[in-house]
This record gives structure tokens, sequence and C-alpha cells, in this order.
């Protein structure tokens, strides 16, 4: 049986019906959704406006992954602070209770974030980067790790050059920043799809142009969004009905993972 309520912060494939196209996109910009979700947006349009700077200088290829400076550190730890904030977002909004460590403080972890995957399917997303200089087009996975239970390399970067930059700066490279980059905007499209929450924007599109794959949001890369959501996890609700509810949204309860 598929869902008749979407989930806080979690996009999903809709089940095929007479008015399932605008029922896959109206009920993201209600505003009980999500909270402050443009917050979370805009946070990312600035690191992707910096990263844009940083390819005036470094242009992105296969010869430039290795790259390391103090800028691509900075970018790498500005990223996954976003990461782990837009985790924590979805984890809040919907059920889940955090272990405390022993002052009574939440313990979040990347053990803790990977519960997201079963309901956001962040390992199937694809990403390219259309002004990529190679032979061949490079398609960013960056959650697909996880499907072989191995941890982020990307996010073991961080950590370990956010905690012994001097013994561990190479990993803070280009290769580590583009992958938590496009982490980020998958984490962002698998609550958000492509709605920026703009003044003036009507809809949310997912469609194709010149590029193979749909404009992501800020339009610097393009995006493959999931296609292996079984039946009975699709979303089957007409939003023009549903809308209209004072109880028009379901909690996840991540604690059951």
């Amino acid at each position: 049986m598929s869902l008749s309520k979407p989930f806080h912060r979690n996009w999903r494939a809709m089940k095929p019906s007479s008015n399932s196209g605008y029922s896959s996109w109206a009920y993201i910009i209600d505003r009980s959704y999500a909270h402050l979700p443009a917050h979370y947006v805009r946070a990312y349009q600035m690191i992707q406006a910096d990263l844009q700077v940083l390819f005036e200088y470094v242009e992105p290829s296969p010869e430039s992954l290795p790259t390391f400076s103090y800028r691509i550190h900075e970018l790498l730890m500005r990223t996954c602070i976003e990461v782990e904030a837009n985790f924590k977002a979805i984890l809040s909004e919907n059920l889940y209770t955090p272990p405390k460590d022993s002052g009574g403080k939440p313990q979040y972890d990347m053990r803790v974030y990977k519960k997201i995957d079963v309901t956001h399917h962040l390992s199937s997303y694809e990403l390219q980067l259309p002004i990529w200089n190679g032979s061949e087009k490079h398609v960013f996975r960056p959650f697909e790790e996880w499907k072989t239970g191995k941890g982020l390399s990307w996010y073991k970067a961080y950590n370990a050059s956010k905690h012994d930059r001097h013994q561990t700066f190479k990993q803070a490279n280009m290769k580590h920043l583009l992958d938590a980059v496009t982490g980020l905007l998958a984490l962002l499209s698998s609550q958000f799809g492509t709605e920026t929450f703009e003044v003036g924007e009507k809809s949310l599109a997912i469609g194709y142009g010149y590029h193979e794959m749909a404009a992501a949001i800020g339009s610097l890369f393009t995006i493959q969004f999931p296609d292996d959501w079984p039946e009975h996890e699709k979303y089957d609700f007409d939003w023009s009905i549903l809308g209209k509810q004072a109880e028009r949204f379901s909690k996840f309860d991540y604690n059951a993972i």
C-alpha cells in the first residue's frame, strides 16, 4: 500500500494519478512541511557561489581532484557542517530520540544519520557537473558507499582534517570537496526536490532539456532522482484535497530503525 500522507522533509516518488503532477511538488511549499527550508537552501547556495569562484582558479577535472588548499579545506568544513544540520533537521521534525552522553548532551554521528537513507534513498542519487573538463562524464554518487556498508570517504576526510589538520591536510582535497557538495545537494534535493523557495517561484519542475539530467537546486549541477522506490514507499494522495486538512503530514519514526 502506498503512503497517503507525506513525511516531513521527505521527497519521494509519487504514484501516477490524475492529479499526481501537482501533488508531487505542492506539499513541499506548504509551511508545515519543513521549518525554515529557505534557510538551508540559502546556505547551500552560498557554498555553491564560493565553489564557482574556486573553479576560476582550479578547473573541475580528473587532474585537479588531488588538489588541496586552505580554501578547499574551508569549503569542506562549511559543507559538512551543513550536511549535519540537514540530517538533524530531518530527525528533529520527525520522530527520533537521540542517546545522550554522561553530561546529558544528545549524541549524533554518521551511524545515526545513515537511518535517513532508508527514507530518502540518498545512496541512489546521482549528480553531474556539466562544466566538468574531462573526456568522460563524471557521475557523483556521494552516498553510494552506504550500499556496501562502508563509511563515507568524504565525511571521514572532513573529520580527519577537522581534528588534525597538520597531519591530514591533504585529505581536504578537491575530490572530497566535490563529493561533499554533491552530498549536501542530494540531501537538500531529497527534502525539497528542486524547490528553492525564492520569491515569485511557482512550482517544482523535474524536467530534462539540453542535459541528460534535471537541473538541481542552484543550476550548477544536474541531478538524477532515485527510481528505485517500491510501490509501498511511494506517495499516493491528491494534495488539492489533503492540503486542506489539518493533519496533512506524517512523522516517520526513526527510533524503529
